[in-house]
């Protein structure tokens, strides 16, 4: 556990000395973090779930539990890793049933990940799975919370740069593993969860240092012309220029609209009248 607050230094001088506009967190600092925790178990935190009740994190012991970090307010890479993992829990649900193991999504953006957001963003995703929960901590728990799962996020003018992580705890709630990325396959989760369940034991992880050169872990993208991680504009461009586009359409038709409205009456009777009069 040595290397947590060695780690955890490096992402507070990284974001401290980086450029506003290209924040973003430090990919060896952030997986070192991450697989930091491997063996431990997370203090017993209180959240609310999408309907308000309070839930200990301990209450899911018992059982394997999937745990995910989300902002609501992310329109892209959230909303498709959630997605990702959420097709990967139905080809696990089919294979070992919905009430072998539970999953639970944390907002960590607080306090606008509220219980009612995250009610909305799981509509959103249409997960109604009975053994998935959306959860929301509170603001002040947040920084101890992401620490203990080796969770690492930087707010960027984009939104939040963050660890891409699925964190694997056994039935006794220690952490097992960290599957990466942002695309989940059912096997890269379902194979540890499957040995947990049997009671076997977990193949060796691969060393951290080479998970650099295999997997996206941050919720960034990368540029190779400047070498480091920047966020993604990209879609929030596609989406303003779709939005724009509606609007000019919908004034369009309220402008068509208003002019037919002006239009005098009897000059609608005469055009119509003139229909009818034979040729």
């Amino acid at each position: 556990m040595k290397l947590i607050p060695l780690a955890l230094t490096l992402l507070a001088a990284n974001a401290a000395h980086a450029d506003p506009a290209a924040l973003a967190l430090d990919q060896r600092a952030a997986l070192q973090v991450s697989q930091a925790v491997v063996g431990s178990t997370p203090g017993d935190y209180t959240l609310l779930d999408s309907e308000g009740r309070l839930v200990r994190l301990s209450s899911f012991r018992g059982k394997p539990l999937l745990v995910s970090f989300i902002y609501t307010s992310c329109y892209h890479v959230c909303p498709a890793s959630t997605l990702a993992l959420h097709q990967a829990v139905k080809s696990m649900r089919d294979q070992f049933g919905s009430d072998q193991f539970n999953i639970a999504s944390i907002g960590f953006d607080q306090p606008a990940d509220s219980p009612d957001a995250l009610e909305a963003f799981a509509l959103q995703q249409r997960i109604d799975e009975k053994n998935w929960f959306f959860l929301s901590p509170r603001a002040e728990d947040v920084a101890m919370l992401a620490r203990d799962f080796g969770f690492s996020y930087v707010a960027t003018p984009a939104g939040f740069d963050h660890t891409l992580q699925v964190t694997i705890l056994d039935a006794n709630g220690r952490i097992r593993r960290h599957v990466y990325g942002d695309r989940y396959a059912a096997a890269a989760v379902g194979e540890p969860l499957r040995r947990l369940l049997l009671g076997s034991p977990l193949d060796p992880a691969a060393p951290w240092t080479s998970l650099l050169d295999r997997v996206r872990i941050l919720c960034s993208v990368y540029d190779p012309k400047s070498g480091r991680y920047r966020a993604d504009y990209t879609l929030p461009l596609v989406v303003a220029g779709g939005v724009t586009f509606l609007i000019a359409m919908f004034w369009f038709a309220l402008t068509e609209w208003r002019e037919h409205r002006r239009t005098p009456r009897s000059n609608r009777l005469d055009s119509e009248s003139l229909k009818d009069v034979p040729r």
